[in-house]
């Protein structure tokens, strides 16, 4: 799978993708992991306070929404991306955002989409993420960050 090096090519993915599913992000092991034959769930999420297993996997969705209007899509994504990096640590060595085509087939929990995998996409780089928190912490919001869960 290709990997997507800088926030700018991962806004340019995302302003030129043709609606064949939505475009989504998730941060696991990755598709070997993840998915049968690179197509089909095979596994799911599981909701990590009860261990119930979910009907698709956990993932958030790049859509730019309509109430963003005209503003930068490269700060859209930072955003999505920043918001969940705190997975990597909470679910151990080898997870790492990537992006994928699919269809919502449920919503888990935490109201977050559950989504089937239509078609792996590319990896994020490091370099990407460094980016996406660099350009979260230009906007210099005191009272905003990760949607982090701490005791």
């Amino acid at each position: 799978m290709p990997t997507i090096n800088d926030l700018d090519e991962l806004a340019g993915l995302l302003e030129r993708h043709d609606r064949g599913g939505e475009l989504y992000v998730r941060w696991s092991k990755g598709p070997d992991v993840d998915l049968a034959d690179g197509r089909r769930s095979v596994e799911s999420s599981r909701d990590a306070l009860t261990g119930v297993r979910l009907p698709g996997l956990s993932a958030n969705p790049l859509r730019v929404e309509p109430w963003w209007g005209g503003r930068s899509t490269r700060l859209w994504v930072a955003r999505r991306l920043y918001d969940y990096r705190h997975l990597r640590e909470l679910r151990g060595r080898g997870v790492r955002p990537w992006v994928l085509v699919g269809e919502e087939c449920g919503r888990g929990p935490d109201n977050e989409p559950l989504v089937t995998c239509h078609r792996p996409i590319a990896w994020v780089s490091e370099h990407a993420l460094r980016q996406c928190e660099n350009a979260v912490h230009e906007q210099g919001s005191d009272e905003w960050g990760p949607l982090h869960r701490a005791d």
